[in-house]
């Protein structure tokens, strides 16, 4: 059987002995502050599977942290990397324009959801450039200086980026960060105060926004207020759609951009093409859009699309990057954009999501430890609690469910500010065995933690 098709199968113990030598290696090669929590070092991938040096078989629930919707090596892709590389590899855009970068952001300009009919794209190399070049063109196309960031958020490991971030385990001993970044708190509807639901709650978390206006920045000094669709290290918190369209109306009366990152949530994993399709249909698309992660199956490309008159405003020499759009990178992205489209995969996720929801939602029907499931199409947190009455998180539980889990062939990865929540990113292309086989390893060892 091919490794596209195949089971999770582990016939050593982790890690193998193959492994355990490279991962040996790595420890002396690389610096620790770069960790990984699994005992595995790949030799091949396919689909939604992966093969370990010493033969053991896993599936990924992680996908490279939602790099691999379109799954490992997709055969098109690698059709379309060879072609390109048998050309060339790399032509820096500010030197020789390549066509590749000139289709890519034609294409991009067509699909991507943001205000105006006008676009046009720019291309870096990962997700934290693209929301810095974002902030950038947002200032330049205001001429104001701050922006307002979320509890929750992630953005990156750039300075800027770190700054933007709120879990500042990732930024420690980082500072002093930048001036002119400013947080609100975001709209955890699981945890909102006083059992506050529907309405109400949309309106208190709007007044906190409204507060940021008083305490932090002044409106006419604001040039973006930016946030993720479905919050990713945040512990998978979808935006309501009340909240973006108060959020939209506030930006529109005050000359501020509206950026959305989809770094982690783009490329059909919501069930649509884009998150912020769903907000489009209701009037409150962004002025901004990054993206990165699966934009390429995997080769490094990272994008910022908004409408012409804000790129054209930009000062020149502000933004880009030597290596934006490289030529190989290019061809693979432009090959999932269509492979996406042939294929139906926001389709894809939807049946995925139906799938699993009403496995989770039996599960937190079923255990007291499983306090929310939450998300946007594939892409589905599942909270961790000590009990339903508290919500304490359950961090202890996540960590014990995420070792023993691989130990079946199941990688799991967790989320959250307080890492109580498990993320679920399995490539969109996953068989239907696959994945009833990954929920049933999953339950096992929730049982198994609890007992």
């Amino acid at each position: 059987m091919m490794l596209r098709n195949a089971l999770p199968k582990v016939v050593t113990a982790l890690p193998g002995p193959k492994a355990k030598e490279i991962l040996d290696r790595r420890a002396k090669a690389i610096p620790n502050a770069i960790k990984s929590i699994y005992p595995c070092v790949i030799e091949k991938g396919q689909g939604a599977m992966f093969q370990d040096v010493d033969g053991n078989i896993f599936l990924d629930w992680i996908g490279g942290v939602g790099v691999l919707n379109i799954g490992y090596s997709h055969p098109e892709c690698i059709a379309a990397v060879k072609e390109q590389s048998e050309k060339f590899f790399h032509s820096m855009f500010n030197i020789t324009t390549h066509e590749g970068y000139v289709k890519l952001a034609e294409k991009m300009n067509e699909i991507v959801p943001v205000k105006g009919d006008d676009k046009k794209t720019m291309f870096v190399c990962s997700g934290s450039e693209a929301n810095e070049n974002a902030v950038k063109i947002a200032r330049s196309y205001t001429g104001r200086p701050n922006v307002i960031v979320f509890s929750g958020a992630f953005h990156g490991r750039t300075q800027l980026t770190m700054s933007m971030t709120a879990k500042k385990a990732y930024a420690v001993g980082m500072g002093p960060f930048p001036d002119g970044v400013y947080r609100a708190e975001f709209p955890n509807l699981y945890h909102a105060p006083g059992h506050l639901e529907g309405e109400e709650a949309i309106k208190y978390y709007i007044g906190k926004l409204e507060q940021a206006f008083v305490e932090a920045t002044p409106k006419q000094s604001c040039a973006a207020i930016i946030f993720e669709p479905v919050q990713g290290e945040g512990g998978f918190i979808p935006a309501p759609i009340e909240w973006v369209k108060a959020v939209r109306k506030i930006c529109d009366e005050n000359g501020i951009l509206m950026i959305c990152d989809e770094v982690q949530c783009g490329w059909s994993r919501s069930g649509k093409l884009f998150a912020s399709e769903y907000f489009a249909e209701v009037n409150a698309a962004p002025d901004i859009l990054t993206t990165a992660k699966s934009m390429a199956a995997g080769m490094p490309i990272s994008a910022v699309t908004a409408r012409a008159e804000i790129m054209d405003q930009v000062t020149p020499g502000t933004i880009g990057g030597t290596f934006g759009a490289n030529a190989v990178a290019a061809a693979s992205a432009l090959k999932v954009i269509e492979v996406m489209a042939k294929e139906n995969y926001p389709e894809k996720a939807k049946k995925i999501a139906e799938k699993c929801n009403k496995r989770f939602s039996e599960w937190k029907e079923k255990y007291e430890v499983v306090g929310d499931v939450r998300g946007m199409g594939a892409m589905i947190g599942i909270e961790f609690v000590v009990d339903k009455v508290s919500k304490e998180p359950n961090a202890e539980l996540v960590n014990r469910i995420v070792q023993e889990a691989v130990k079946l062939g199941l990688l799991l990865e967790s989320a959250g500010t307080y890492n109580n929540v498990i993320r679920f990113l399995c490539p969109l292309c996953v068989t239907d065995e696959q994945l009833e086989a990954g929920l049933q390893i999953f339950e096992r060892v929730i049982k198994n933690c609890l007992n």
